[in-house]
Order: C-alpha cells, then sequence, then structure tokens
C-alpha cells in the first residue's frame, strides 16, 4: 500500500479495508484509536467501532485511559487536544475527568481547562488537586505567549496617548517631529523646519488608565473565561493600569483581589447559569471613577435574561460619559459564537461595534483602546474572517 493509500484508508476506517487493504503496525494502532472515537458505533456512547475495529473504551476509564496515551503517542499534540475535546463532546466522558488517574492521562488545553472549571463544583478534593496543576500547566503556558506582547502593546499605546505637542526641549521626540514636519523641508537650509512639535508626556508612575474586564460565565463562553482570567491577571502586573475582573451569570462576582494569581481566579468562576448583563454592567458602573480615562471591556454573547432596555441604556450612559467601551462577543481561537444578534445590532447604533476578537489580536485592541481609536475596523476585520 502506497503512503497515498494508506493515508486515505485512515480517513475512510474500516469501510475502506476491502478495497484499500489492511494497515499495519503503527498505523493499524493510529486506525483503532481514530475508530474507538469517530466509527459510526462511537456516536451512541459505547464507543464501539466499526465491523473490524472493535476495541471500543465503553465507559471505562481503565480503557479511556489506555485510549488517551495511544493518541499521545501516536498524533501530535494539535490533534491529541481535538481528539480529546471530540471525545469529551460525542460520548459523555466529562465524568471520567473526575477521576485523578484520567486527568493524569490528558494533554491539557484551554477546552479542557474549561470543562474542568464547568466540573469545579461537583469535583472531589483528590481531583482538585490534580486538577489544579493541569489548569496551572496550561495557564503558565498562555502567560508565556502573552504577557510579553500585551505589556509591550500597552506600554506602547500609553506613551503614545501622553504625548504633548509643547513639550520641554528635553521631552522633545525627534523622530516623530521630524516625520511630522517633513512637509516643511526648506532645500535651500537642507533642513526641516518644525511647525509642531511632538514630545513624550512627563514619566510617571502614576495609574494612566483604568480597565475593567466584564466575563459572561454562562456555559458557552468556557474559552473565553480562561483567556479573559489570564489577560486580566498579565494587565493588573503593570502598574500603569489599575485593573478589575468581575464575572457573571445571574449573579456578580468581583475577582479583581485574586489577580495575583490567575489560577484562583479561574477556579473562582462558576461556568453554567443563566445571564444578566444588566445587573453586571450596574455594578461596573459603580468601579468608574475616572470616565475619560476608563476602559470597559464586556466580553458575553449578549444573551441577556436580565432587562434589556436598561442594559442598553447603561452602556449610552458609559459612552456619553467618556468611557471607552469594548464588547467582545468571544475572546477565543474559534471566532464569533452564537450570539444576539439584535443586541449586537442595538450596541453598534449606541457606536460600540460587537465582535469576536482572537487571545493573539487582543493586545492590539487594548492598545487602540487606549489610544482611543475608532474600534470598527478591529469589528470589519474580524467580521471578514
Amino acid at each position: 500500500m502506497d503512503e497515498r493509500s494508506r493515508r486515505w484508508r485512515l480517513v475512510l476506517g474500516g469501510a475502506a479495508e476491502e478495497s484499500l487493504g489492511e494497515l499495519g503496525g503503527n498505523e493499524a494502532a493510529m486506525d483503532a484509536a481514530l475508530a474507538a472515537l469517530y466509527d459510526s458505533g462511537a456516536a451512541d456512547g459505547s464507543l464501539e467501532g466499526g465491523r473490524r475495529r472493535s476495541a471500543g473504551l465503553g465507559a471505562s476509564a481503565p480503557q479511556v485511559a489506555r485510549w488517551l496515551g495511544d493518541i499521545r503517542e501516536y498524533f501530535p499534540s494539535t490533534v491529541v487536544q481535538i481528539m480529546q475535546s471530540d471525545a469529551i463532546e460525542r460520548l459523555n466522558l466529562t465524568s471520567l475527568l473526575l477521576e485523578p488517574e484520567m486527568l493524569d492521562a490528558v494533554e491539557p488545553d484551554v477546552h479542557l481547562v474549561g470543562t474542568l472549571l464547568s466540573l469545579n463544583r461537583v469535583m472531589p478534593d483528590q481531583t482538585k488537586d490534580v486538577a489544579r496543576q493541569v489548569v496551572r500547566k496550561v495557564v503558565d503556558d498562555l502567560e508565556r505567549r502573552i504577557a510579553d506582547k500585551t505589556k509591550a502593546a500597552v506600554t506602547g499605546a500609553l506613551n503614545r496617548a501622553t504625548r504633548i505637542n509643547r513639550p520641554r526641549h528635553a521631552d522633545i521626540d525627534w523622530d516623530r517631529t521630524i516625520r511630522a514636519n517633513l512637509k516643511h523641508y526648506q532645500p535651500e537650509y537642507r533642513t526641516v523646519v518644525p511647525e509642531r512639535l511632538v514630545g513624550y508626556g512627563r514619566r510617571t508612575t502614576a495609574v494612566q488608565r483604568d480597565v475593567i474586564l466584564c466575563v459572561d460565565q454562562s456555559g458557552s463562553m468556557a474559552a473565553s473565561v480562561v483567556y479573559s482570567g489570564v489577560f486580566a491577571a498579565v494587565l493588573a502586573s503593570m502598574r500603569s493600569l489599575r485593573t478589575s475582573l468581575v464575572v457573571f451569570d445571574t449573579a456578580v462576582v468581583d475577582l479583581t483581589d485574586q489577580l495575583h494569581d490567575p489560577v484562583e481566579v479561574l477556579f473562582g468562576t462558576q461556568l453554567g447559569g443563566g445571564t444578566d448583563i444588566n445587573r453586571a454592567i450596574a455594578y461596573c458602573q459603580e468601579l468608574v471613577t475616572r470616565p475619560r480615562d476608563s476602559i470597559f471591556v464586556l466580553i458575553s454573547d449578549l444573551y441577556e435574561g436580565g432587562v434589556r432596555a436598561e442594559m442598553l441604556r447603561r452602556v449610552a450612559a458609559l459612552v456619553e460619559a467618556g468611557v471607552q467601551v469594548v464588547v467582545l462577543l468571544a475572546l477565543s481561537d474559534e471566532g464569533a459564537p452564537a450570539y444576539d444578534h439584535d443586541n449586537a445590532a442595538a450596541l453598534a447604533s449606541l457606536g460600540v461595534p460587537a465582535f469576536a476578537c482572537t487571545p493573539d489580536a487582543f493586545p492590539e485592541l487594548m492598545a487602540a483602546a487606549i489610544e482611543r481609536r475608532d474600534l470598527r475596523a478591529f469589528a470589519e476585520r474580524f467580521a471578514a474572517r
């Protein structure tokens, strides 16, 4: 069997064995692992494969643990994460994640963390210790990915936002001053006569912006909750920002005092339940003490279980007061989820576009918010994806 035929055989499964032939060695093991999850018999939760691939996983923890070991051996980690997520969703294996030995066997990723957080209230203490280790591994990896980029983007935006047009000599940004005045170049003198000076703001250790992240913790927002918690912890580590993190369902919880440890933040959430956006915004309004220097980021799919008219009135009041309001339908790699289009349209009419944002783009988005740039360009960019 040539390479092309082998690949098609793995894709098509046991039904193609007669026409393409049998697999051997590692490829047979890969075939069995795929069959246990994706063959037609798997959809009923039994994980009994096709006519030849009958190993299955059933509801047996030892079998699932062996299967997890097999897929980690034969597939790259990105594929393993997808297969794990599919197994949890297709085969209702969530309950098995309450067993410590199962958590030791899985490949940690954001979606697994979301599932573990949704089980937080029913998780035994012994399992919770292992779950914290899994969550810690994912959080540490995310922080390595995003911390430097986020701090650089925010610091640069704050520097640009504090530039002044009548600087002292020591505060002149000569590079930007020259570029801003190139049209005033004097050929006969071979120099630029600056009509406008561009300067840096005075160096300060004072808090320059207040950032409030308000995160919907309904079940569909699991990945967004994970990313939001980590980003909030990174932003809170910057002395130039005063960062607050508020999560909500039908109740509102302020997790700001836990931002020193994003793992504690995540275990302080309660994924699932209803949604009262109006109540959450009402709480966040009380946190706003300097409207013109405040950024309010609402992360929600906008399915409002509270008073819709009051929610929109509160957003309008924030905008009118000078708060830079950002509404994200999701903060994840999956793009825009199902969301309330009517509420999104109503927010857009207030000058607040609602759009999904990937974690990689979030630092740039925060920089734009700090500089009070029009965010409609971001909305158009992500809508086009």
